[in-house]
């Protein structure tokens, strides 16, 4: 085996696919000491993340005293769940601490406090905020002359509040083409499906002068690939629709009714373990 030959891309989708795991099984860890948490949309947030993480940045992006490293904005706060995941895998927290989630006093909220964790770059949870901080971002590296992307994910739930169309209009306006937003759209929200119409979301964002694309957010050839082409396009903000399904990698969660906060029965936790296992064989 030569070991200074570069991976394949089978080989590096093999590999994510391992880290995509490894962060669901973190993520199981996390809500198990709970009992409930943002379990359903951590797993769905979860190929994207292992992508963004594990394959778009590169060690100098993880080096959080750069003040030019690319940047990364989680806008949903709630699926911190699975930031917390990617933050174990990386050794930035400790995989004990995920036992923490939630708990009082402990770094690892359920929704994300800026300052609390290094590498946390905002305050999430509160819908809307997201885009707009981010757009500010870009448009300071810009002035700053750093050459650095800004990515931000925001969910479809977001698309109800008019501060993310302002966030929008500003990206469009100041043509921040180091700006990429990462849209979760699973179709839920805090008590069930999204009500307010938000479709056509590529189209709305193309109205808005994005670049626009539309994948399976759960599929990890399509993530690549999406990167890819963010890297390619020049002179507008991007837009990346993502598709994603919230429980997935777990059958028994992605079929649940009300899969916004998922509470799971005590006995069932077992079960749910050796799903998460068989359906990623």
């Amino acid at each position: 085996m030569n070991l200074n030959a570069t991976p394949t891309a089978t080989e590096r989708l093999a590999a994510l696919r391992a880290t995509a795991l490894n962060l669901r099984r973190h993520m199981v860890t996390q809500a198990r000491g709970k009992g409930q948490g943002y379990l359903g949309q951590g797993l769905g947030i979860a190929d994207f993340l292992a992508s963004l993480y594990f394959h778009e940045f590169q060690a100098e992006d993880l080096d959080f005293t750069r003040r030019d490293r690319k940047r990364f904005f989680l806008s949903t706060g709630h699926n911190s769940i699975a930031l917390w995941a990617v933050f174990a895998e990386l050794g930035i927290v400790t995989k004990e601490s995920l036992l923490t989630y939630g708990a009082d006093g402990s770094p690892l909220e359920m929704s994300t406090m800026e300052g609390r964790v290094p590498g946390v770059e905002m305050t999430g949870g509160s819908l809307g905020h997201g885009l707009g901080i981010a757009a500010g971002a870009a448009m300071g590296y810009r002035l700053d002359g750093y050459r650095s992307t800004i990515h931000v994910e925001i969910s479809d739930g977001e698309l109800q509040e008019g501060s993310t169309w302002e966030g929008a209009s500003i990206g469009a306006a100041f043509k921040l083409d180091n700006l990429v937003c990462w849209i979760d759209c699973n179709g839920i929200q805090a008590d069930g499906p999204i009500v307010v119409p938000i479709e056509p979301v590529a189209g709305r964002f193309a109205a808005f002068g994005w670049d626009t694309l539309e994948i399976d957010g759960n599929d990890l050839g399509q993530l690549l690939a999406a990167f890819e082409w963010t890297h390619a396009k020049a002179g507008k903000p991007k837009a990346v629709v993502l598709r994603t399904r919230p429980g997935c990698g777990i059958k028994r969660v992605e079929q649940r009714d009300r899969a916004h906060f998922v509470r799971i029965d005590a006995d069932e936790w077992d079960e749910v373990v050796r799903e998460l296992e068989v359906e990623n064989a």
